[in-house]
């Protein structure tokens, strides 16, 4: 499935889209999109979209750190609330459950203590808006990457991305 993408013009139209987008996004304050940003853009069609969509992906991610910085969270902390986001208590979530059962718990109690995090362990109410503010400063932040494109551009661009989440999905 994923060679006869490769070779379709669909797929090096959707991989011109990203790729704009990927390299007009700013680089001020994301340090591992500029050293991404850095790096030749491929030619081969696949190789170029999967270097776009990283461009894209650690942009959207500088952004996010910026954001739980704002908010407060450091990285444990953030995983830890994606956890909760996640319908899991902080001991059962991969990326935590390893740490130290008292510094896990450290982490915790001091979300409960500024009221995001509730005695049984699971989201108070303030929790879930500071998750949602985060989300959505996020989404703001990674924004500027797709203003290059016109709102059609943007809709065929998501359109001819679903078939390759799909393709990979199904792999």
């Amino acid at each position: 499935m994923m060679g006869d993408l490769a070779a379709s013009p669909g797929l090096v139209r959707v991989t011109d889209l990203a790729t704009r987008a990927a390299v007009s996004a700013p680089t001020e304050g994301r340090a591992l999109y500029a050293g991404l940003r850095a790096l030749d853009v491929p030619e081969e069609p696949v190789a170029r979209l999967w270097h776009a969509a990283t461009l894209l992906r650690e942009h959207r991610g500088d952004g996010h750190n910026a954001a739980l910085l704002t908010h407060g969270i450091g990285g444990t902390e953030a995983h830890v609330l994606l956890a909760l986001s996640l319908g899991m208590r902080a001991a059962e979530f991969g990326r935590v459950h390893h740490l130290p059962r008292e510094q896990l718990a450290a982490v915790v109690d001091g979300l409960r203590a500024r009221g995001l995090v509730d005695a049984a362990g699971g989201f108070t109410d303030a929790g879930r808006e500071t998750r949602r503010r985060i989300e959505a400063l996020t989404d703001e932040l990674a924004a500027p990457a797709y203003e290059v494109l016109s709102v059609d551009e943007l809709d065929e661009l998501i359109a001819g991305l679903e078939p390759i989440a799909a393709a990979v999905g199904a792999a």
